[in-house]
């Protein structure tokens, strides 16, 4: 697996060459080994990529992801073959057990909550005691939806009463650029296991190709509300959305061991996959970290 995000940000064609992917910018020409990509982010409109680097990009599973041109994701590249994909996989994830996917969503549900009151403890805010009673609340399958209680009830104390997250603004901004980020990352570690995207535990829409990466991600967003609740900053900016990708390297905790997010995201799909397919039971315990590590700018072309 790589293990470098990298960025382009400015006018560039980027190509390959010799287990190389090359990059040709007004300031000259840098290589990267291929094999050391784990995330290549075109943030700009003005770059041209080659159909052979997408291609080689594709073959050592690293994700690629296009901006719009407000530098939004817009869109990435899926692995529409992966080696370990065939019909007996298919047909596990079509005849997962409703039961275990029930206890599943509870458990992810569950540990989201439990990671959007440690955002508050860290941030020193008073009225976690009203959220830790929604979570005592919880039934299987979270049929009485606290998580949507919980959320509504969480943005509100982390930012203020008027905070709203389908406002146009600079935080709801970088939190979906974040989110974005997690998804694909998320969706990466889904079709490597040879599994569709499409077919959820929780989400079921019809309209989402990414229903299973959406379930699957949730304990790991408050990541991204912290590390945003933290800055200051008055529009989403190349060192936000830098830092933002950076996030990926940040370390955090899963299962008691520390790890990097990206590593903890490996680990955590397959824990749940394996689940999903055997009932093997896992805590799929993810903790944050009190520590947030300034915008480290890795990689940014």
């Amino acid at each position: 697996m790589g293990w470098r995000s990298v960025i382009i940000s400015h006018h560039a064609k980027i190509s390959y060459s010799s287990n190389c992917m090359i990059v040709q910018t007004i300031e000259g020409i840098n290589k990267v080994p291929i094999d050391d990509i784990y995330l290549l982010l075109i943030s700009t409109t003005q770059a041209v990529i080659t159909t052979e680097l997408i291609n080689q990009l594709n073959k050592v599973n690293a994700k690629i992801i296009f901006s719009d041109e407000r530098g939004n994701p817009a869109c990435e590249t899926i692995n529409n073959y992966p080696n370990n994909r065939n019909v007996d996989v298919i047909n596990k994830q079509f005849l997962w057990d409703d039961g275990r996917k029930e206890i599943l969503w509870t458990k992810i549900v569950t540990r989201k909550m439990l990671n959007q009151i440690s955002v508050l403890n860290y941030n020193n805010i008073e009225g976690v005691e009203e959220l830790n009673s929604e979570i005592d609340k919880i039934e299987v399958g979270d049929s009485s939806n606290r998580e949507a209680v919980v959320a509504r009830k969480y943005f509100k104390l982390l930012y203020d009463n008027n905070f709203n997250r389908r406002e146009n603004n600079e935080i709801n901004a970088a939190l979906n650029y974040g989110y974005s980020l997690l998804l694909s990352n998320f969706n990466r570690e889904i079709v490597s296991s040879g599994f569709l995207t499409h077919i959820g535990i929780h989400h079921h829409s019809m309209e989402n190709e990414f229903n299973l990466g959406s379930d699957l991600m949730e304990p790991f967003r408050p990541i991204i509300d912290y590390w945003v609740s933290s800055k200051k900053f008055n529009s989403l900016t190349p060192d936000i959305k830098f830092g933002l990708v950076e996030i990926l390297n940040m370390e955090i905790k899963y299962n008691d061991k520390s790890m990097l997010v990206k590593t903890a995201i490996n680990k955590y799909v397959n824990d749940c996959l394996d689940y999903l397919n055997t009932g093997k039971t896992n805590d799929l315990k993810v903790e944050l970290i009190n520590e947030v590590p300034n915008n480290a700018i890795n990689d940014n072309v």
